[in-house]
């Protein structure tokens, strides 16, 4: 009993909730908490770590500290059967007990404050009804700012996963740009170590960014969770006390968070380190090379569009597909997928191997289309396609109409004369002329690609070519 009596109460008292121990457990660390307070914790940190010292608990469920237990119970028993006369607080100009609450003036009042000219008119509450009220709430407001820090939690990880996919990414297209330059032999050290630079430059910009965002999610988080303890602190106090620092208390809850928002171009432009990075070497090098008019996009591809190394074929899959972030660009709807540049002046061509694909379309589609793709517009696309045994065209977002095709269809050529408004398509393994769109072009317009359930691969054919161009 003397051994008793030397200790604090303070050595009785959960750090976490501030009460006689109720179920003790002991730690790896030898901290001492209740049961059901570290079971809390752990749950909103989603790790095992002591509450004090932040040590890993190994065992899910710490075994109960008897002998705390046991001393606990016999000092709460104490304080039952003598509980503590709980003083009420009186009026600093009249004298009585402190009774009401101004819920306008949000403030304790005595029974004559309530009848003074001061608080005329204004809504007077029982503190024990007024408390009740305005915990109920503070509740709400704790509740929508949980659900805020979840939201938190859910964008942080989401900028977690893509940094990892720009790693991967970056790694992806430094074998290419790597695989490309080893061709050229070591003559091409120069150009290999320049593009090697600017997609590290890029990645280091992009990861710089990411880490902005994380950082700006953190304090974020931060501010929250303060709040939500200032809160969770004050519904744990006595009605009195409550009141006295509610005004205070509901000031904090009134900061406002800027809401995260991804924007676009975050991925690795892969096309501009990898698309026709031969050709442009080769220009250097006054050298003949073969030359891929337009490349595709895969920050753009549907995650059912399997995109070669090249960025030249693009293979259709929906059992196995590698797990990909959330981006802006990239089509979740039809499996489409865009060339890697648009075009708003001048004229270019490019062919497309079909082959004996079951579905497919190959056209162009204006930036604005694209962007507002979930909500089209009245035009904006323009394309020949094949689907269930038939050839036709579109303009979106007219029906479908047929096209009178004799032969199957193995290779399409897609021609684009911005300046004069044309969009030309012909069956180029027969020279035969399909279809041809006339239309007054007043934006950027990109290729445009859909494939579905293809036997084989659709490949933007290279055309033979020298290092000097006349335009």
């Amino acid at each position: 009993m003397a051994c008793r009596l030397s200790l604090t109460e303070e050595d009785f008292c959960c750090p976490i909730c501030y009460d006689i121990f109720r179920d003790p457990v002991l730690l790896a660390c030898s901290h001492s908490i209740c049961n059901i307070c570290v079971k809390t914790f752990w749950n909103r940190r989603g790790t095992q770590d002591c509450p004090i010292c932040r040590t890993v608990s190994s065992n899910p469920n710490p075994p109960i500290n008897i002998v705390l237990r046991n001393m606990c119970d016999l000092m709460r028993e104490e304080t039952t059967q003598e509980p503590p006369v709980e003083t009420v607080e009186v009026c600093s100009l009249h004298g009585e007990p402190l009774t009401f609450f101004c819920t306008e003036d949000q403030e304790l009042v005595c029974g004559k404050c309530r009848n003074a000219k001061s608080h005329k008119n204004h809504r007077i509450r029982s503190t024990e009804d007024a408390s009740q009220e305005l915990k109920q709430e503070l509740q709400l407001k704790l509740k929508a700012f949980l659900e805020k820090l979840r939201v938190y939690e859910q964008i942080k990880q989401s900028w977690d996963e893509t940094e990892e996919y720009i790693k991967k990414q970056s790694q992806n297209t430094e074998t290419q740009i790597k695989e490309a330059f080893d061709k050229l032999h070591q003559f091409l050290e120069t150009e290999e170590a320049a593009r090697t630079t600017a997609l590290k430059k890029e990645e280091e910009q992009k990861s710089e960014i990411i880490k902005k965002k994380t950082e700006e999610i953190r304090s974020g988080m931060l501010s929250l969770s303060q709040i939500i303890e200032s809160i969770e602190d004050q519904l744990r106090r006595n009605d009195f006390t409550f009141l006295v620092n509610y005004k205070a208390t509901t000031e904090r809850t009134k900061c406002t968070l800027r809401n995260q928002t991804r924007p676009s171009g975050m991925l690795i432009n892969v096309a501009k380190h990898v698309g026709n990075v031969t050709f442009e070497v080769s220009k250097k090098l006054q050298a003949n090379i073969r030359y891929t008019p337009v490349t595709f996009d895969p920050n753009t591809a549907h995650p059912y569009l399997l995109v070669s190394d090249d960025l030249t074929s693009i293979t259709y899959s929906d059992e196995h597909f590698p797990q990909l972030p959330a981006n802006p660009e990239r089509f979740d709807g039809y499996t489409s997928i865009l060339g890697s540049e648009g075009f708003n002046s001048g004229t270019h061509c490019w062919d497309i191997e079909v082959g004996d694909s079951t579905a497919w379309a190959v056209g162009v589609i204006t930036e604005s289309a694209y962007k507002h793709r979930q909500t089209p517009s009245k035009t904006g696309l323009w394309y020949v396609g094949f689907c269930n045994g038939k050839y036709g065209k579109g303009c979106s977002p007219q029906i479908l109409t047929l096209l009178r095709v004799t032969q199957r269809i193995q290779r399409i050529r897609v021609q684009l004369d911005w300046d004069k408004g044309k969009v030309t398509f012909t069956d180029s393994g027969r020279d035969i002329g399909l279809h041809m769109f006339k239309h007054r072009f007043t934006e950027r317009v990109f290729p445009y690609f859909y494939s579905h359930c293809m036997q084989q691969p659709m490949r933007i054919i290279p055309i033979k070519t020298t290092v000097e161009v006349h335009m």
